[in-house]
């Protein structure tokens, strides 16, 4: 446990970032899921659509740090091939 004021404050601070990084992953991931989804279900259309929503989760998550960069244009990356793969069926 902390024990300087310094410390107790940080830690404050850790566990307040905290929250607003797990809803940050939270909206990653149910827009990549949604996106997903779509492409499973036999619609690139609607995936496109959704795509705009899932690429700010993951710019915004990139831009804060709850994922890196790399991570966050290679679910990009893989998002946009899955769509296409299945608009070409």
């Amino acid at each position: 446990m902390a024990i300087t004021s310094s410390a107790k404050k940080a830690h404050r601070a850790s566990l307040k970032k905290r929250v607003f990084n797990i809803r940050r992953k939270n909206a990653l991931t149910a827009a990549t899921k949604a996106v997903k989804k779509s492409v499973v279900a036999g619609k690139p259309a609607d995936a496109e659509k959704l795509l705009s929503e899932a690429f700010s989760a993951i710019d915004k998550a990139a831009k804060r740090g709850v994922i890196k960069a790399n991570t966050a244009a290679r679910k990009k990356s893989r998002l946009v091939a899955s769509i296409r793969r299945a608009a070409a069926k």
